[in-house]
C-alpha cells in the first residue's frame, strides 16, 4: 500500500520531480515519506514522519528514488521511512509489500552477522542484497537473487552509488513512463507522472527492470532471460488532479457524480451485449471486491439476481478462500476496483483463473494487473480519484453493474435511459441548497455521537453498509449497519432513548418491512433520519431524495457520502487522509 517514485533525467530536479510525484502517490500511504538523490559524492537521502514536503529539498541531482509509507512493520519514525541504506551505502531501497519470510531471512542474515538498524521487513531485502552481492558479479545479479527467495506480494526500487536504478515487480504495481528518451520515470500508478509522459510500461509479475547507462532492459526474474520492453502510449494524458473550487477532495469527487454516470453512457453496446452473453452462459457467476467495492460487487450481484435473473453470489476478497475448491471452467468472476491492484482480490482472481475461470473487470485505473487479466475490461473513465475515500467510483460501478443486469436480461435500452435519467436526478439534488443545509445541520448532530446504526432492505442493504463505512472512514464515529429484518433477532438490544438510526426507505415493494423496523426502534426511544422520496410520520428528520425507481438505491448513496463528508468535517478530521488507512490496498 505504499508508494514508489523515481526519476531519471535532465530535464527536472531529480528531488523535485520525486515530491511531485509522491504527492501524487500519497493516497498510497502517509505515515512518512523519503528521497534518496544521487549526487558527485554519492546518495543523499532526507526522510521525514507525516504528508510529503511541499517545499523543495535542499539535495539536488537528476537520478533520485522516493517513497511514502503506509506501516506494516514498525512503528512510524524517520528511522523506518523508506529509502533503505546499504551498510555501505553503495544503494538505497525502497519497497512496497510485505515479506512473508521476512522472520526466517532475518534470522539467517543476523547468524552471518548482518545488523539492522530499523523494524522494517524492507531492511530483510537490503541486507539480503548485500549477501548476494558477495557471490555475484553485478547488483543487478544480487537483487535478481535476493528477489527470488521473497514471499508475498513485494515490487521494490533500487538506485546505486553508479547511477544504475533497478526494479523488481511481484504482485504490487510498478509502471514506467518515458518521454522521447530523456526521460524515464519509475512508479507505482501511472496517475503520478500522466503529464510529462507520452509512453508507458506497465512491469508483469516476475520482471524485474534496469536503467543505466545501456538504456533499459527488462529481464524475467525466474528464467534471467531479457524481454524486450514494449511502451505503450500514455491514455492519461493531462489527467487533472485539481479540487477546483472545492474545500476537499471528496466534496468535488461526490459532485462529480452525474459525470460518471453519464461517462458509462458512453460504452459500446457490443461490450456490455458480450459480457451479458457470457454471464448468462456461465456455470457459476461470482462477484468479488473488498471494502467499498465489497459493497459494489455484493449491489452488482443483487441486480444481477433482480434485473438479469442469474444466479450471482458475492464474495469479498480476504475471505473467499472456502471458494477455492469450488472454482471451474466456465465461472465468470466480476470484480469492480478503483485501483485494479488490490491484493486479496487479485489473489482470487489469479487462482480462479488458473482454474479456467473468466474474468470481468471495471476499473478506473489504465493498465492495472486486474484489467490485463481480465477476459471482460471496462474502464470507468471517471478521472482521478484522490480522496481516500472512494465515492464516485463506488457510484459509478454500482451504475455499470445495473447497467449489465438490465443488457442480461435483455433490457439494456430500458437501463440506459434509466441511467440518463438518475444522472439528471443526482446533478438537480446536488444543487439542491435547502438539502445540503439540512445534511449539515444533521452531520453536526451526529458527529457528537459515539454510535449510529443505519437500516435498510433489498435494494439498500448494501448502500447502508456502504453509509456505515464512510461514515466509519471519515468521521471515526462507530456505525452499524443493520438489515431491517434482522434487527428484532439481535440489534434491538442497542436500541435506546435518543438511539441515532438512519433509515433508507425506497419506494418499492420492501418499503412496509423498513417501515415496520422503524416503528420497532421509534417504540425503544430511538431518534430516526428517514433518508426517502415520501416524508412518514415515524421520521424523527427528514432527507428527501427523488424516486428514480430501478436505480433509487443509487441514488440514495448520495445523501449518504455528503452526510459522512460533513460529519468528518465537523469533527475536524482529514477528509480526504483519514487516519490509519490508505486508497490502494496492494498488500493482503
Amino acid at each position: 500500500m505504499c508508494g514508489i517514485f523515481g526519476y531519471v533525467g535532465t530535464r527536472r530536479e531529480a528531488a523535485d520531480a520525486v515530491l511531485e510525484g509522491l504527492r501524487r502517490l500519497d493516497y498510497r500511504g502517509y505515515d512518512s515519506w523519503g528521497v534518496a538523490v544521487l549526487n558527485g559524492h554519492g546518495i543523499d537521502v532526507e526522510k521525514r514522519v507525516g504528508e510529503v514536503a511541499k517545499e523543495p529539498l535542499s539535495i539536488r541531482g537528476n537520478i533520485a528514488i522516493g517513497h511514502t509509507r503506509w506501516a506494516t512493520h514498525g512503528k512510524v519514525n524517520e528511522t523506518n521511512a523508506h529509502p533503505h541504506y546499504a551498510s555501505d551505502r553503495s544503494f538505497v531501497l525502497a519497497h512496497n509489500g510485505i515479506v512473508e519470510n521476512a522472520d526466517v531471512l532475518k534470522s539467517a542474515l543476523m547468524k552471518k552477522g548482518y545488523a539492522f538498524k530499523s523494524e522494517t521487513d524492507t531492511e530483510v531485502i537490503v541486507r539480503l542484497i548485500e549477501d548476494k552481492r558477495a557471490k555475484t558479479k553485478t547488483l543487478t545479479e544480487a537483487v535478481r537473487a535476493a528477489f527470488k527467495e521473497l514471499h508475498g506480494r513485494n515490487t521494490i526500487i533500487v538506485l546505486a552509488r553508479d547511477g544504475e536504478v533497478i526494479a523488481a515487480r511481484n504482485g504490487s504495481p510498478l509502471v514506467l513512463g518515458s518521454k522521447d528518451d530523456t526521460e524515464l520515470y519509475f512508479s507505482s500508478d501511472v496517475l503520478s507522472f500522466a503529464p510529462y509522459v507520452t509512453s508507458v510500461l506497465v512491469m508483469e509479475n516476475g520482471q524485474m527492470v534496469t536503467k543505466n547507462r545501456s538504456g533499459v532492459k527488462v529481464t524475467d526474474i525466474t528464467k534471467g532471460r531479457t524481454i524486450a520492453p514494449k511502451f505503450e502510449k500514455n491514455a492519461i494524458v493531462g489527467a487533472e488532479v485539481d479540487k477546483g473550487a472545492y474545500e476537499h477532495y471528496m466534496l468535488k469527487e461526490i459532485h462529480d457524480s452525474p459525470f460518471v454516470i453519464r461517462q458509462l453512457l458512453k460504452e459500446k453496446d457490443g461490450s456490455i451485449l458480450a459480457l451479458a452473453r457470457a454471464i448468462r452462459g456461465a456455470k457459476s457467476v461470482y462477484t468479488i471486491g473488498s471494502g467499498t467495492a465489497g459493497a459494489a460487487a455484493a449491489q452488482i450481484a443483487y441486480y444481477l439476481r433482480v434485473y438479469g435473473g442469474v444466479s450471482a453470489t458475492a464474495l469479498i476478497g480476504a475471505e473467499a478462500s472456502d471458494y477455492y475448491q469450488l472454482f471451474k471452467k466456465g465461472d465468470l468472476l466480476i470484480a469492480p476496483s478503483q485501483s485494479g491492484e488490490t491484493a486479496d482480490v487479485l489473489e482470487v482472481l489469479e487462482i480462479a483463473k488458473k482454474k479456467g475461470a473468466r474474468i470481468a473487470s471495471h476499473v478506473n485505473m489504465p493498465g492495472s494487473m486486474m484489467t490485463r487479466m481480465s477476459d471482460f475490461k471496462f474502464m470507468a473513465q471517471a478521472g482521478p480519484e484522490i480522496c481516500v475515500m472512494s465515492t464516485k467510483i463506488f457510484t459509478s460501478q454500482i451504475a455499470w453493474g445495473y447497467l449489465v443486469a438490465k443488457a442480461v436480461g435483455g433490457k439494456l435500452t430500458d437501463g440506459k435511459k434509466n441511467i440518463k435519467s438518475l444522472a439528471s436526478a443526482v446533478e438537480k439534488y446536488l444543487g439542491d441548497e435547502s438539502t445540503i443545509r439540512i445534511l449539515q445541520e444533521l452531520a453536526r448532530r451526529m458527529a457528537k455521537k459515539d454510535d449510529l446504526y443505519l437500516l435498510g432492505k433489498g435494494q439498500n442493504m448494501q448502500i447502508i453498509k456502504e453509509g456505515m463505512v464512510k461514515i466509519i472512514e471519515g468521521s471515526y464515529v462507530h456505525a452499524h449497519g443493520i438489515p431491517a429484518g434482522d434487527l428484532k433477532h439481535y440489534a434491538i438490544t442497542l436500541m435506546e432513548e435518543g438511539t441515532p438510526v438512519i433509515a433508507v426507505v425506497s419506494n418499492d415493494s420492501l418499503q412496509a418491512d423498513v417501515l415496520n423496523a422503524i416503528h420497532e426502534v421509534r417504540a425503544r426511544g430511538a431518534k430516526v433520519i428517514g433518508v426517502s422520496p415520501a416524508n412518514s410520520g415515524q421520521f424523527t428528520d427528514w432527507v428527501k431524495v427523488p424516486d428514480t425507481k430501478e436505480t433509487a438505491a443509487i441514488m440514495n448513496i448520495i445523501p449518504l457520502q455528503l452526510l459522512a463528508y460533513y460529519m468528518a468535517k465537523a469533527r475536524g478530521n482529514n477528509i480526504d487522509k483519514p487516519r490509519n488507512i490508505a486508497k490502494s490496498v496492494t498488500v493482503k
